[in-house]
């Protein structure tokens, strides 16, 4: 059976925010950090080497595949810093058009950097994508 790569660590969250090269990634990193654990009431944990994630739940596919994944989280990636399981921006017109400068992938919010973006809209469709994930996860 395939294991799921991207599980808990055990390594330090403030360890690995720290290590970050570009000093822009590690200010806006550290500004996400607390953001989502104001927003999640949770304490981050590293999924894999490079995922803050908060939370976590147990899924099943019909194919049988199973694991656990994070319930929200964020990657500092080299061009941007990836925002994980923001489904349902669409549900979220309003605040996703007064964000500012965004992109999106499947379940993925894009942010090149927080100066870029609203931050009282961010947390508001932060909180909303963390109260769909909790709903729907038993």
């Amino acid at each position: 059976m395939i294991q799921n790569k991207t599980v808990p660590t055990g390594d330090s969250v403030e360890q690995f925010l720290n290590s970050l090269e570009s000093e822009q990634k590690r200010k806006d990193s550290f500004a996400l950090l607390k953001l989502m654990r104001e927003v999640t009431g949770l304490e981050p944990a590293m999924w894999g080497a490079s995922i803050v994630g908060f939370g976590s739940y147990h899924y099943k596919y019909a194919s049988g595949r199973e694991g656990d994944s994070m319930l929200i989280g964020f990657s500092p990636r080299k061009q941007n810093l990836a925002i994980y399981n923001m489904g349902g921006l669409e549900q979220d017109g309003n605040l996703a058009e007064k964000l500012g400068k965004y992109t999106t992938g499947k379940g993925c919010l894009y942010i090149k950097s927080l100066d870029e973006v609203d931050l009282s809209n961010l947390k508001e469709l932060i909180q909303a994508a963390f109260e769909r994930k909790v709903q729907a996860e038993p």
